[in-house]
């Protein structure tokens, strides 16, 4: 059930990227690339929320992060580590935010929920480390959502 559950949550945020509310993006280290999506989270479906314990609600919103490194195939692939950040709005109000790492298969992605302001552009500071890896690996970059 919860794989179902999580397939359904992976699959929704890749549906979401080409939402007019989502933004996506990556950043290419060499050996590895962090992308990144943000989303309301009343994009979520209330079975796939309530399984994953994700809040719905209109002023909360998901950033989902991800690891990529190349396979023995030359095709980026999800790799495991850990995930940090921040996010802050337009007047300089800092968050931190609680990622939760989910894992289905090879796929790995770190969530986290945060609360936002129809309007406000939202900053946000994030740091990625590859399992087995020394060196961080920042990305920052800054959205704006609406409520629905």
């Amino acid at each position: 059930m919860i794989t179902r559950t999580v397939s359904k949550l992976v699959f929704l945020a890749f549906a979401l990227l080409m939402a007019v509310q989502a933004q996506a993006g990556e950043k290419d280290f060499g050996d590895y690339q962090v992308n990144w999506s943000v989303f309301p989270s009343t994009f979520l479906d209330p079975e796939v929320a309530k399984a994953n314990k994700l809040q719905r609600s209109k002023g909360i919103a998901i950033v989902n992060i991800s690891i990529m490194a190349e396979n023995e195939h030359g095709q980026p692939a999800p790799v495991g580590g850990q995930v940090e950040g921040q996010v802050s709005n337009d007047i300089q109000q800092v968050n931190f935010l609680a990622f939760r790492r989910i894992q289905e298969g090879d796929a790995v992605y770190f969530i986290a929920q945060y609360q936002y302001r129809s309007g406000d552009l939202m900053t946000f500071n994030i740091t990625a480390r590859p399992t087995g890896h020394q060196q961080d690996l920042p990305v920052r970059f800054s959205h704006t959502l609406f409520n629905d």
